[in-house]
């Protein structure tokens, strides 16, 4: 074994070559050789997400790990897409760097934006000239015709109700959306209202494409209120967690499982641990 092969650092050359290392067809690992774009891409996706969930659980240390992880993920992509031919990982980091410059000009050019409502609409303008140059770079490179729907380019990978919320987003760009969130309420009680009448003729095809409207309305709703459905989603999956948690520990405290209760004292023990999770209101009533 070559003296340093095995040896970290804090250098981003070291991990490349050790990406490398990995993906030599002799000498590499037999998994890592095995693997293409569409094979790790899952991988990315979840590490993706492991950093949001240290980051919502404020665990510096975890997320501090995570990244690492999702930074193998750029690597390793880069990695595979030079054995091709494609690019290699300086590519990225200029393409990246030269992304962030132009579009930053209020930082490093002569644009100003005083907010980051202006600084929203500059992204937006400069985005919609990077993906005509894009457009016109493949043309003339003999690819497939550009896209020309003002929808595409959201990404098929997304979470759906993330991915909800950029299509309303490019729509509302353009006019199509309404101006008032009690609108998109009522929107949400006509689904709410055809959910029930498809229950009633128990067709399920129709059904799960009702109930895709109404999440749809939903994510429409929490855009609108400035929230993100996907944030609201898990903190109530927390919340369902935690409340759950609850009911687990009483029944265990009494010696008990869920074979000896039913959903009566299930649903008051639910109720006790909401009790709990509120904070204890303050008196009002003065000292005597």
């Amino acid at each position: 074994m070559t003296p340093g092969k095995t040896v970290p650092a804090r250098d981003i050359a070291r991990l490349l070559e050790i990406m490398a290392a990995l993906r030599d067809p002799e000498t590499g690992c037999p998994w890592d050789i095995k693997q293409d774009f569409s094979t790790i891409a899952p991988y990315t996706i979840e590490e993706a997400c492991e950093v949001a969930d240290a980051i919502a659980r404020g665990d510096m240390v975890d997320l501090c790990d995570e990244l690492g992880d999702l930074l193998l993920q750029v690597v390793f992509h880069a990695q595979m897409a030079s054995e091709a031919g494609y690019f290699a990982f300086p590519d990225v980091v200029e393409a990246i760097t030269t992304k962030l410059i132009r579009r930053h000009p209020h930082v490093f050019g002569d644009r100003s934006a005083g907010n980051p409502g202006e600084v929203k609409e500059l992204w937006e303008a400069i985005k919609a000239e990077e993906r005509a140059e894009k457009a016109a770079r493949k043309a003339a490179g003999g690819a497939a015709p550009a896209r020309t729907s003002l929808l595409d380019g959201v990404p098929l990978a997304l979470p759906a109700q993330k991915r909800a919320v950029k299509l309303q987003q490019k729509a509302s760009a353009v006019g199509f959306d309404w101006n008032d969130p009690k609108a998109v309420l009522a929107k949400l009680r006509e689904e709410i209202t055809e959910v029930e009448e498809v229950l009633d003729r128990n067709d399920k095809a129709a059904l799960t494409d009702e109930i895709g409207d109404m999440l749809f309305v939903i994510a429409n709703l929490a855009r609108h209120a400035d929230i993100d459905p996907e944030a609201a989603l898990e903190g109530t999956n927390r919340k369902f967690m935690r409340r759950f948690a609850h009911i687990e520990a009483a029944l265990a405290a009494e010696g008990r499982d869920f074979s000896e209760t039913d959903l009566t004292e299930m649903d008051s023990l639910w109720d006790e641990a909401k009790r709990q999770e509120k904070p204890a209101e303050k008196s009002t009533e003065k000292p005597d």
